[in-house]
């Protein structure tokens, strides 16, 4: 029996590993436990806060018309397909009491009369913002939306009520959101909708 190449093979398996070993050890070092610490061997800054911009009639510029209908666009969207698929809780933020009992009863009606609400959102048009005002310490603010939105409503049946699930329609909308001036809150509440 040749058993020779056996020991070869270990022999060499080892000084594989061993200058394995050797590399990592030179490429990461060895730690001695007298390091020193790297963050206090950096320049530690203080990073400035950032200052909250209070928004109110007279600054409500062009930047921040910009940025508010980008956010009203999104809100928009979230609040047309949460409230057609009856996900109230999702917009309760979004809403002012009124607001949110008038879709709490119009959902409690649609689910007493066995209604199914489909609603497939395409997109935004256009939102653009039609006045603004403010009242004491609360900014309102009108967005007319164009929207083109597909739905429908069925029966129990699944038997079509209204609309049609083939059509895309273009829908008008004048919604009001309404925000304290001296919240930290940045999110606008709806206070109004209408059609």
């Amino acid at each position: 029996m040749n058993y020779s190449f056996e020991y070869i093979d270990i022999i060499l398996l080892a000084m594989i590993a061993g200058f394995i070993f050797l590399r990592l050890r030179g490429i990461l070092g060895k730690r001695t436990g007298h390091e020193e610490n790297l963050s206090s061997s950096f320049v530690q800054e203080d990073i400035p806060k950032k200052v909250k911009k209070v928004v109110n009639q007279e600054n409500f510029d062009e930047n921040a018309k910009k940025e508010f209908l980008s956010g009203a666009k999104i809100a928009y969207e979230t609040i047309i397909t949460s409230f057609s698929s009856g996900n109230i809780k999702a917009i309760k933020t979004l809403l002012d009491k009124k607001v949110l009992n008038e879709f709490n009863e119009a959902i409690k009606d649609r689910i007493e009369k066995k209604l199914i609400s489909e609603t497939t959102f395409i997109g935004i048009n256009s939102a653009k913002i039609k006045e603004h005002n403010q009242l004491n310490n609360m900014l309102e603010v009108s967005v007319d939306f164009v929207s083109e939105i597909i739905s429908c409503i069925r029966d129990k049946d699944k038997k079509i009520i209204s609309g049609d699930p083939e059509k895309i329609k273009k829908v008008y909308d004048t919604w009001k959101f309404s925000r304290d001036i001296r919240s930290e809150n940045p999110n606008w509440l709806i206070i109004d909708t209408q059609a």
